[in-house]
């Protein structure tokens, strides 16, 4: 029995593209089935005095690097699916989309005329949807969990990839650490979002009761990530800010802020020669400053 077929492929000039081809079901038991994808949308062409603006979108996968090679497999292919069928059941239409698969997550580039209200509307609790009925029949092991990043900005095709405020703003929140606390501490959820203080500011405080958008859901931190600093506000389907605060604090970065020291919260084990630690090694950390 052969393994998954690898969906990207690079063509006689050297750029990654990805296989037609239907989401099948994986050895996760996933059986959605959605519009087959198409190649990579070809970018617009546009001059050196062109700017455009458009919604930039990330998608990572928690603890991939745990996966052994098949599981990686699968689990690519189960979020390309889950991210169509959220997309379709939204009346999005993902064809179109700008996308750079990385392994474990998704970028993608969306059109200048997408409805920013549905992409944090429909789009997210359709997520959120998907990733439970994915998640349904699988052992803790397997279940699949993401953090999703949102904001609008300049974004244009580039050599490697893309370039512009949104795309390096997106990658700095995808990885804030009160968005990989909040998703690690909220075991119950399968999904947690953050967008930039321009989106929720303009879309979901302004405009947001259009897609039952409760600007009052969203929590505002601080992220600082290499030479980014700005806010944004954390969104988890199903779970207020109150219930998302004590995360959130632990690893505050508001400007001039002490932090505190984190909880061990996570497993530790010691042994004659040092310290077993699982999870964060904050808690590891704690206990070596005692012994």
């Amino acid at each position: 029995m052969t393994g998954p077929r690898n969906p990207y492929f690079y063509d006689l000039l050297g750029v990654l593209r990805i296989r037609r081809q239907s989401c099948r079901p994986t050895a996760h038991l996933y059986t959605g089935q959605v519009v087959p994808m198409t190649e990579q949308f070809p970018s617009a062409a546009h001059t050196d005095d062109t700017i455009t603006r458009h919604l930039c979108m990330a998608a990572d996968v928690e603890q991939y690097s745990r996966l052994d090679t098949p599981g990686q497999e699968a689990v690519q292919a189960d979020l390309v699916c889950v991210l169509e069928e959220a997309a379709m059941l939204s009346g999005l239409d993902r064809s179109h989309w700008q996308r750079q698969p990385q392994g474990d997550q998704e970028f993608a580039v969306l059109p200048l005329e997408t409805p920013e209200l549905v992409v944090l509307g429909g789009f997210v609790r359709n997520l959120a949807v998907k990733l439970g009925e994915r998640n349904a029949n699988t052992g803790e092991s397997e279940r699949m969990r993401l953090r999703l990043a949102i904001d609008f900005g300049v974004a244009r095709a580039a050599a490697l990839g893309y370039s512009g405020p949104a795309p390096v703003s997106v990658a700095r929140y995808l990885n804030a650490p009160q968005l990989k606390r909040v998703l690690a501490g909220v075991e119950s959820t399968d999904l947690a979002l953050i967008v930039s203080d321009r989106v929720y500011q303009d879309v979901v405080r302004l405009r947001g009761e259009a897609q039952s958008l409760d600007p009052l859901r969203y929590l505002r931190v601080h992220v600082s990530q290499k030479e980014f600093s700005g806010y944004g506000w954390i969104h988890v389907p199903e779970h207020t800010p109150k219930e998302l605060e004590p995360l959130v604090k632990e690893s505050s970065s508001e400007p001039g802020a002490r932090v505190a020291a984190p909880a061990p919260t996570h497993v530790v084990k010691r042994n004659k020669n040092g310290v077993f630690h699982f999870g964060s090694g904050d808690a590891a950390r704690r206990i070596n400053k005692k012994h």
